[in-house]
């Protein structure tokens, strides 16, 4: 146990920096991260540059902050979006169950059957782009996980004593969804959207790496890792290096965080 808490600790805190990092950019990024400075070009770590330039010159520790701004703006937008549409979409199909249920998910089914990548790669061609239509793409097929797992969660309370008590009272349908069921729904809902979070992040930057997510002119640590790939053949090791650190020890946070806040409500689901 002491060990658990410990390491929870340390991601945690891992987490909360690079949080922070990201936020603080703007204060903390030593230059512009998008100004090009040929004459510094491929500039191995040294007191000027900390983690060193890319090849275009341009500055790789004030690119990894911005960055962090980017993918983690995309994550948590596109998770705000994929939580609610799955959140209505489970609800209201657990809740009135029957028929009703049962179309919507053989629906859901089928769109699962699809892989995401699929969808999203064929939705990304169509709209061509841009940071606004990356967080709708990645938010409107990241909800199906949350509706499945919504949907179960109703369908076990909406057999408890104390719904069936407001029902027999007459409480509004509504009031019952959202103070009963909904509300006693929330640590499984916390939990998903903490790995919901993670899934965002590796989607924008798998996306961006393919060169079909955030434009190649802002930077992200999708596009910072599609930019390396020829870096590396040219010797530039550390502009590959950082920005797969700086994911790595992000997606490894944010699971660790989940995995113990689902030991701590006693969540079974997946």
């Amino acid at each position: 146990m002491m060990y658990n808490s410990r390491a929870l600790f340390i991601w945690r805190s891992l987490f909360v920096i690079v949080l922070m990092l990201s936020l603080l950019a703007p204060l903390l990024a030593p230059y512009d991260p998008v100004e090009v400075n040929l004459p510094s070009v491929f500039t191995p770590p040294d007191s000027t540059y900390l983690l060193g330039t890319d090849h275009m010159g341009r500055d790789i520790f004030s690119r990894l902050l911005y960055g962090g701004r980017v993918s983690l703006t995309v994550a948590l937008l596109s998770v705000l979006l994929s939580t609610f549409v799955g959140t209505v979409y489970g609800g209201i199909s657990g809740y009135f169950g029957g028929w009703l249920d049962q179309i919507m998910m053989r629906l859901l089914d089928a769109l699962l059957a699809i892989p995401t990548l699929v969808i999203i790669l064929a939705l990304q061609a169509f709209v061509q782009g841009g940071l606004l239509s990356l967080i709708l793409i990645i938010g409107l097929t990241g909800w199906m996980p949350v509706a499945r797992i919504i949907r179960s969660q109703i369908l076990e309370l909406k057999e408890q004593t104390f719904v069936k008590a407001a029902q027999l009272v007459g409480t509004p349908a509504w009031k019952i969804f959202i103070v009963h069921l909904l509300r006693n729904s929330l640590s499984a809902l916390f939990v998903i959207t903490i790995f919901q979070c993670a899934s965002a992040i590796f989607t924008e930057v798998s996306l961006s790496f393919l060169g079909i997510g955030i434009p190649p002119e802002m930077p992200s640590w999708g596009n910072m890792l599609n930019n390396a790939q020829n870096d590396i053949l040219l010797g530039a090791w550390w502009t590959a290096l950082f920005p797969g650190m700086m994911i790595i020890l992000t997606l490894l946070s944010i699971n660790f965080i989940g995995e113990s806040l689902k030991r701590k409500f006693g969540y079974k689901g997946g």
